[in-house]
C-alpha cells in the first residue's frame, strides 16, 4: 500500500517518535526529556488510548464481559479436569497487598506524580506512614539488650553506677553478694558510688548485721558515719557508735540533740541528764559549764525582767535592754553582766566576780570585756579602777595583762575624751609608738613632754609649726624653748 506524499507527512507529525534532525540541539537537557518520554509510551499507555479501544476475544464478544467470563472459568475447569465445589468455593486466607496499594508506577518516577492523580510528590510518598508500616525492623545488638536485664555481677554493676548508666541493686539477694558489691565499690574508690551501696545496704539488712560487717571495712564505715551526719540521723548513729564501742563519739551525738529543743527549760533538764553520759574529761567539763551557764541565764533572765518592768533600776531605764540573754555564749554574759550588774556582790548570780570565778575566765579575757562594757557607759572612773593596783607599801600603779596600745584603741573607739587617752598614751613603753599614736588621736602634751624628755630642740620646733599659734600647747612649746635649765641635744 502506498501512501501519498501529504498522508507522509501526517504521519511523521503525529507520531511520538521523530526523525533525526541537524537541527535538534544536543544537549543534556533534551536526552533527557526524549528518554523519559521513551519509557512512559513503553510502560505505561495513554489512559486515552484505553478509552478509545475496546477489547473483543475470538467470537466478536468484548473481553472482562460477564459472558466471557462465565465461559473463559468453564474451559478452564474442564480443560485441567478439576472437580471442584463451585458451591464452596476455596478461601485463601494467607495475607496479601493489593497491587495498587502504593499507587505508583515506574513512569510516575519520572513524571513526578502519582498514577491515581494524587498531588503528592515523589519525596514526600516515602514519609506516608502506610510505607513505614512495611519496612523491616533491624535487630538491636546484644549489648544492648543487656540494658534491660539484670544479671550483672557485683563488678559489671559498679562500673555501671559508675559509667551513669541504669542499674539494679534488687538482685542482690544473699548477704555474700551484698558484701562483694560493697567491696567492689570501695575498691573502685568513688565516694557516691559506696554511699549508694550503703544506702541499699542500710534498707535490706538489719542493723546488727550492717553494723558487724562494717567494722572490718574502715573506708565504708567512715562514709557510712558521714552520711548518717549528713542526714541528720542522730539516733542511727548513737547505736552505730554503741556497737562500735565509741562511747565518747557517742555522747557527743547524744549532746548534740539538746539543739533541737527551744525551750529553755527542757533543754536544761537535758543537760542536765547528759552529765552521767560517758564523756571525756574535757569534755564532762565542757558539758558541765553549759549546763551550769544555761541555768544561771535562766535565773539572770527572770530576775531583769521583772526588775525592768517594774522600774526599779536607772540603768534598765538609760539603757533598756535589746535582747534576751538567754542561750548567749559565756564572753557575752560576762559583758551582760559588767553593764547591768557591775559592782555587786561576789555572792549573787549575776555578779561579774563570780561570774569569772565559777567559768574560770582568764584575767586578760575578763579585763577587755570589763574595759568594753564600762566605756561603753562613759564610767571612766570604773576604767581607771581596773589598771590601779596596790602594792604592800600602798603605791598604787597602773598594770595590764595587755599592751596599753590596744586599751587606747578600745577606749578611742568609745569615744574617750583625750584627756583619759593621754593618761593611757603615757603609759605606753614604746617611745616610737607613744608618739605615733599620740599624733593619731592629737595628744600633743605628750608629744610635747616626749621630746622634752628627748631634750630634741629640733622636733620641737618643727612640732611647734603644727599646732595654733594662740593654743596652750604653743605658749607651752614656747616656754620649753625659753627654758635655760634644760640641756638640748641639737
Amino acid at each position: 500500500m502506498i501512501r501519498g506524499k501529504p498522508d507522509d507527512d501526517e504521519y511523521w507529525n503525529s507520531s511520538k517518535f521523530k526523525a533525526f534532525t541537524f537541527d535538534d540541539e544536543d544537549d543534556d537537557f533534551t536526552r533527557l526529556k526524549e528518554s523519559k518520554r521513551a519509557v512512559n509510551s513503553i510502560l505505561v499507555e495513554d489512559e486515552d488510548e484505553e478509552d478509545e479501544v475496546e477489547k473483543v476475544n475470538w467470537s466478536g464478544e468484548p473481553v472482562g464481559s460477564i459472558s466471557w467470563s462465565v465461559k473463559e472459568t468453564a474451559s478452564n475447569i474442564r480443560s485441567t479436569g478439576e472437580v471442584r465445589d463451585l458451591s464452596f468455593p476455596k478461601i485463601d486466607t494467607a495475607p496479601s497487598l493489593p497491587k495498587n496499594s502504593s499507587g505508583y508506577s515506574l513512569s510516575s518516577l519520572f513524571k513526578g506524580k502519582a498514577k491515581t492523580g494524587s498531588l503528592q510528590s515523589f519525596s514526600e510518598s516515602f514519609s506516608e506512614q502506610s510505607l513505614r508500616n512495611y519496612a523491616p525492623e533491624l535487630r538491636k545488638p546484644k549489648s544492648e539488650y543487656k540494658d534491660y536485664i539484670s544479671d550483672w555481677t557485683p563488678e559489671e554493676t559498679v562500673k555501671r553506677m559508675q559509667q551513669g548508666k541504669a542499674y539494679s541493686l534488687e538482685k542482690f539477694h544473699f548477704l555474700q553478694d551484698k558484701l562483694l558489691l560493697l567491696d567492689e565499690a570501695v575498691n573502685a574508690h568513688d565516694g557516691n558510688v559506696i554511699t549508694a551501696v550503703l544506702i541499699f545496704l542500710k534498707k535490706s539488712l538489719s542493723k546488727e548485721i550492717l553494723f558487724r560487717e562494717l567494722i572490718a571495712r574502715e573506708i565504708a564505715l567512715r562514709h557510712y558515719i558521714h552520711y548518717l551526719k549528713e542526714m541528720g540521723e542522730h539516733k542511727h548513729l548513737v547505736e552505730l557508735f554503741k556497737s562500735l564501742g565509741r562511747t565518747e563519739d557517742m555522747a557527743l551525738m547524744q549532746y548534740r540533740d539538746h539543739l533541737n529543743i527551744k525551750d529553755e527549760n527542757r533543754r536544761r533538764d537535758f543537760l542536765k541528764n547528759c552529765l552521767s553520759l560517758p564523756f571525756s574529761q574535757e569534755d564532762a567539763t565542757h558539758v558541765l559549764d553549759h549546763y551550769t551557764l544555761l541555768e544561771r541565764q535562766i535565773i539572770i533572765e527572770a530576775n531583769d525582767k521583772h526588775v525592768e518592768s517594774s522600774s526599779q533600776a536607772d540603768i534598765f531605764k538609760k539603757y533598756p535592754r535589746k535582747a534576751s540573754i538567754l542561750n548567749m555564749p559565756i564572753i557575752t554574759t560576762l559583758y551582760y553582766s559588767c553593764f547591768y550588774h557591775y559592782g555587786e556582790s561576789e555572792g549573787t548570780y549575776s555578779s561579774p566576780a563570780n561570774i569569772r570565778k565559777t567559768f574560770r575566765i582568764s584575767d586578760k579575757q575578763f579585763l577587755l570585756t570589763c574595759l568594753g562594757a564600762r566605756a561603753k557607759l562613759k564610767a571612766w572612773f570604773d576604767v581607771d579602777a581596773l589598771f590601779t593596783t596596790k602594792n604592800w607599801l600602798g603605791y598604787t600603779k597602773k598594770r595590764s595583762p595587755i599592751g596599753f596600745h590596744r586599751i587606747v584603741d578600745i577606749l578611742h573607739k568609745n569615744n574617750a575624751p583625750v584627756q583619759v587617752l593621754q593618761e593611757y598614751v603615757n603609759l605606753v613603753e614604746d617611745t616610737e609608738q607613744k608618739i605615733s599614736l599620740a599624733q593619731k588621736y592629737k595628744c600633743h602634751d605628750v608629744i610635747i613632754n616626749t621630746y622634752r624628755d628627748l631634750k630634741d630642740r629640733q622636733l620641737l620646733i618643727g612640732y611647734r609649726e603644727k599646732v595654733e599659734r594662740s593654743s596652750p600647747e604653743y605658749r607651752k612649746i614656747e616656754e620649753l624653748l625659753c627654758n635655760s635649765q634644760i640641756r638640748w641635744k641639737n
